[in-house]
């Protein structure tokens, strides 16, 4: 297969803000699932790295995602194209970017945050906050001439407010989250990067904020994140100032962005598909359907497209060989539409089961943490909307995020009835 015919997954092209190129993954998974795509610039820009393995099979992506020792995200980050040293400093700083065991003893610190007993005891609390925003409908709908803006309005305060409550954050502030959150990772569109150093200045502000909350906290403890941070220990010390920034940033981008983006994405299909939110409109309370439902739509409307790998030693998928240092990138939009796995993939079925999708990763060490805070926001926030409205219609074109690592839709103009 030629590179013309791929250039949908060229990290250079708007493709990605004008949809997921499910065609172009349909095909490499029939025809080079182990594809090898070049990067235009990278010999120049980047010591001679040329390219990228395009993984888009669903099992595929499942065997490179459980074997960290091949297979590191730390030693080239998740990002497919490389980066700079001091960046990739700091992202081995993250939870997302550290291999185990390292990537283990870390977690330790926040996992008891988002078990799923404290998130069976958030749950009231996310639902009360559901229903508050579904009773602002009418109001936002009158302010915005019969419709709503969901994605600002709607789809992004809900994770916000709950994110911001569990790290330690004052609910003041979730706006300022907010616009750090969309600066720092839409670095590909211009309507969230005003410069070219914007999402470095961005990222500065973050860490300044967590520096002072740290501050208050290691005064004054609370039973939040940051104070579980501020006092934790990894192997008998205290993290860095640094590690506590990296911490609080990917707790705070992570669980309101891509929450966000699920939520956008699920209302963009029920508006797209009637008879889909006719069937959840009469079984509003039908608990088995809602759980499944809910399911489908993380299949459907993964927030994250790809993570990146990098071979530690020579190796080989499905025969093609990798070198060491060589990067395979794993495409979980594609792997969720792959028909290997999922009968009918490109159909969504609200009563779906087994439906083992990968909108939170491949399992292994780095399956996301939020995972069941995500699946919680989302049935309660749009269930209390369908209550409601059980109506929803597109009043103009969304827009989505020009973004190859991000699922993400920006814009989604609808009016609810």
């Amino acid at each position: 297969m030629t590179s013309p015919d791929l250039t949908p997954i060229d990290l250079l092209e708007d493709t990605w803000a004008k949809g997921v190129p499910h065609e172009q993954f349909a095909r490499l998974r029939r025809e080079d699932p182990v594809h090898w795509h070049e990067i235009p610039g990278d010999r120049e820009g980047n010591g001679g790295d040329t390219g990228f393995f395009a993984v888009t099979r669903h099992e595929d992506v499942v065997a490179l995602s459980r074997d960290p020792e091949l297979w590191s995200v730390e030693r080239g980050s998740f990002f497919v194209r490389d980066q700079p040293p001091e960046a990739l400093e700091s992202l081995a700083l993250t939870l997302v970017g550290m291999d185990p065991p390292k990537h283990s003893r870390y977690r330790r610190l926040v996992n008891a945050a988002f078990a799923p007993r404290m998130i069976r005891k958030l749950t009231e609390d996310i639902e009360r906050r559901a229903g508050i925003l579904a009773n602002r409908v009418a109001e936002l709908s009158e302010q915005g001439g019969g419709g709503v803006e969901f994605v600002e309005e709607l789809a992004a305060r809900l994770p916000l407010q709950v994110i911001c409550e569990m790290v330690g954050i004052p609910a003041a502030d979730e706006d300022k989250i907010f616009d750090w959150s969309n600066r720092m990772v839409g670095f590909q569109d211009p309507d969230f990067r005003t410069s070219e150093e914007d999402g470095q200045i961005a990222a500065a502000e973050i860490y300044g904020y967590c520096d002072a909350l740290a501050a208050a906290r290691l005064k004054e403890p609370r039973d939040d994140v940051i104070s579980a941070l501020v006092h934790g220990e990894v192997d008998g010390e205290r993290l860095s100032a640094h590690e506590i920034d990296m911490f609080f940033v990917t707790l705070c981008v992570a669980g309101n962005e891509t929450t966000r983006n699920l939520l956008a994405g699920t209302l963009l299909t029920l508006a797209e598909h009637p008879k889909a939110r006719a069937e959840l409109v009469a079984g509003i309370d039908d608990e088995a359907l809602w759980a499944t439902a809910t399911e489908e739509f993380l299949r459907w409307n993964g927030s994250i497209h790809n993570f990146r790998r990098t071979a530690t030693r020579d190796t080989e998928l499905r025969g093609v060989p990798v070198g060491e240092g060589q990067k395979a990138v794993l495409y979980y939009t594609s792997a969720n539409r792959d028909e290997a796995v999922f009968a009918d993939p490109d159909v969504l079925d609200l009563r779906r089961t087994p439906n083992d999708h990968l909108a939170f990763g491949g399992g292994g060490p780095h399956y996301c943490l939020g995972s069941g805070l995500a699946r919680t926001e989302i049935k309660s926030l749009v269930r209390a909307l369908l209550r409601r409205f059980p109506h929803v219609e597109l009043t103009g074109e969304p827009r989505r995020m020009r973004s190859d690592f991000i699922n993400g839709i920006k814009y989604l103009p609808v009016r609810f009835s």
